[in-house]
């Protein structure tokens, strides 16, 4: 049986908020239109426009409302960022830089910082020898300096989690917050195999917010696992390629890629 891989934004989204208890870690993920994206900016005052499918965070666009500035609307495309007086002009362009591609609009959520950058997790999930659901790793993703997004492709740093949190929170908490994302991404992962029976491993978003509440920005149903082979110790990586392997994502010969 192959492996069920989910490109919708909007699906995965749809399935987490069919769950009670997940509902109030999801940010309000709405379809994208001139009217929800002036509720929206009204109601947050931030938000999130990004693609319904699209990988590496390319596409990605922040809108902002700032209020008492001459020009109160802005947003921000890869390095570029607009500047409007009106909402209406910054709309419009808003349709340029976007183009035909189909969008989403998301409650923007203010990350926790590191040395001034913005932060969130990758929290990975994957289908043991067992074939039950276990958060195999955790790895933070630390913004370009100059950009919205935190993924590695698109200038991202990738760094052990407790490094990034260790200037907010001690050792206790650390592994206490740790603790609760693991548990948190195998309730995400089961949630979803309800809609999805095919998944064998996912990687979560998660944003924290400057109250250390958690958020569900996005769920990868093809993760990047490579990734933690950036982290200093790399057993984290071994036993998920070794998942990996067990439910065929990756082949035996393939091992070697490892070193």
């Amino acid at each position: 049986m192959s492996i069920q891989r989910v490109t919708s934004k909007q699906a995965k989204t749809d399935a987490l908020l069919a769950d009670a208890k997940l509902q109030a870690f999801v940010p309000d993920t709405r379809g994208f239109s001139e009217q929800t994206v002036r509720h929206m900016l009204d109601r947050y005052g931030m938000i999130y426009v990004k693609p319904v499918k699209g990988t590496f965070g390319n596409g990605v666009i922040r809108v902002e409302r700032l209020d008492g500035e001459a020009d109160p609307y802005v947003f921000q495309s890869g390095e570029r960022q607009y500047r409007f007086d009106t909402f209406d002009r910054m709309y419009g362009k808003l349709l340029t830089v976007k183009r035909n591609r189909a969008y989403l609009a998301q409650q923007g959520i203010h990350l926790l910082k590191y040395n001034n950058r913005r932060f969130d997790l990758r929290v990975m999930v994957q289908k043991n020898p067992a074939h039950k659901w276990e958060t195999t790793g955790m790895i933070g993703r630390l913004s370009h300096p100059r950009r919205i997004v935190t993924n590695y492709h698109n200038g991202g740093t990738p760094l052990p989690v407790d490094k990034l949190l260790a200037p907010t929170l001690d050792r206790e908490q650390i592994n206490e917050l740790q603790a609760y994302l693991q548990q948190h991404g195998v309730k995400v992962a089961a949630v979803l195999e309800r809609r999805f029976p095919r998944l064998k491993e996912i990687g979560i978003d998660i944003a924290l917010d400057e109250q250390l509440k958690p958020w569900i920005l996005e769920v990868n149903t093809l993760p990047d696992v490579y990734l933690f082979r950036k982290l200093p110790n790399l057993s984290t990586f071994r036993r998920m390629y070794a998942y990996a392997v067990a439910y065929g994502r990756y082949s035996k010969r393939n091992r070697k890629r490892r070193a």
